[in-house]
């Protein structure tokens, strides 16, 4: 089938990496994607490669003239054209018409996810939209999971590749990736490592917030006692899955990452987007709550202090929850994902049934 796939980047590129993640798994399985963007300026470092399969188009402002695909994905409520909704409406077969909803774990997505919403006014009167929520169950739409993705970590070297980075670990350093928005805590948590007995930490600060946050705390020497660090350059989104792989502790922030590290099976801290009146912490709570059913009480309040704090406007942070137990519940819980059919599998079959 034919896709168009339009997104509109609010701010952090997190929509855009969504996006391009879904386009580039969508073409590898034979689908032929027009990604329609208002800004593709972060696909210059995210896949300066591009991807066979995809076109990439500026978000048309005008009549573009083109005939709408078989699938049509407005992402995260990018609201189309109204010209475009009209040539869908016109179609001599109406495409299926998708509104890929934000990840979440609250439970009102099982509910949502397929349903379908009649257009009875407007440019699209006649036609009908259909949710669908990305999710970690059985009744969501699951995640972006390339088939490839698991024989790829597999055949990774992480030691090879921090070489390659320029970034080798010394012995008996913990390897730790920082990825996030502006961060009050980050201070307290770089204090808390420089001065740990053990282990050291070798810090990979990802380029932007993180980087500019963390040269700011350590110096021009990025050193402080047991911690070390290196700024990244901007990653292509390949290389930082390969990140993610790499570290035994990876911090991570909006959509795209978080589900990253969940198929990296790594203990990770997620800072969720922050959102007026902390509806933000309400998404929080949901998926620590699917995350930590059934692990130990005490190990589960611990991770939940630490990432309450971690997203709280606080300079204070409470000490890394006990490492094994947390590596135990990461590997369980992607075992537990991977048992459930990824995002562009359910995608695909559900235009194709619909249509």
């Amino acid at each position: 089938m034919q896709w168009d796939l339009f997104c509109r980047v609010v701010d952090n590129f997190g929509d855009i990496g969504v996006c391009w993640r879904l386009a580039a798994d969508l073409a590898s399985r034979g689908e032929r994607v027009r990604l329609w963007v208002d800004d593709a300026s972060a696909l210059r470092w995210m896949a300066p490669d591009g991807a066979s399969g995809v076109t990439v188009h500026a978000w048309p402002s005008i009549d573009a003239g083109v005939a709408p695909a078989d699938v049509v994905v407005e992402a995260f409520g990018a609201e189309l054209p109204a010209w475009f909704v009209q040539r869908m409406a016109r179609a001599p077969r109406a495409p299926v018409w998708i509104n890929l909803e934000y990840l979440s774990a609250q439970a009102y997505v099982e509910r949502a996810h397929r349903l379908s919403s009649p257009q009875v006014n407007g440019p699209g009167a006649g036609l009908r939209k259909w949710f669908f929520y990305p999710g970690f169950t059985a009744r969501t739409g699951g995640l972006i999971r390339e088939p490839d993705l698991s024989q790829w970590q597999r055949e990774f070297d992480a030691g090879a590749w921090l070489q390659a980075i320029g970034a080798p670990a010394q012995a008996g350093e913990r390897v730790v990736s920082m990825f996030c928005y502006d961060q009050p805590a980050l201070p307290a948590l770089l204090d808390q490592w420089a001065h740990a007995d053990q282990p050291a930490t070798l810090l990979l600060a990802t380029a932007g917030h993180a980087a500019r946050q963390v040269s700011e705390c350590l110096g021009a020497s990025l050193r402080r006692g047991g911690l070390r660090a290196v700024l990244l350059p901007a990653l292509t989104q390949p290389d930082y899955d390969h990140l993610l792989w790499a570290c035994d502790l990876n911090f991570v922030r909006g959509e795209d990452s978080l589900a990253r590290a969940q198929w990296a099976g790594k203990p990770f801290v997620w800072q969720i987007y922050p959102q007026h009146d902390a509806v933000h912490i309400a998404k929080l709570d949901a998926f620590l709550a699917r995350f930590l059913a059934g692990t130990e009480v005490r190990w589960a309040a611990d991770l939940g202090r630490f990432w309450h704090a971690w997203n709280a406007t606080v300079d204070r942070i409470p000490a890394l929850p006990a490492a094994a137990p947390w590596q135990r519940q990461c590997a369980a819980w992607r075992a537990g994902l991977l048992d459930q059919p990824d995002l562009t599998t359910q995608l695909i079959g559900f235009a194709a049934q619909t249509r």
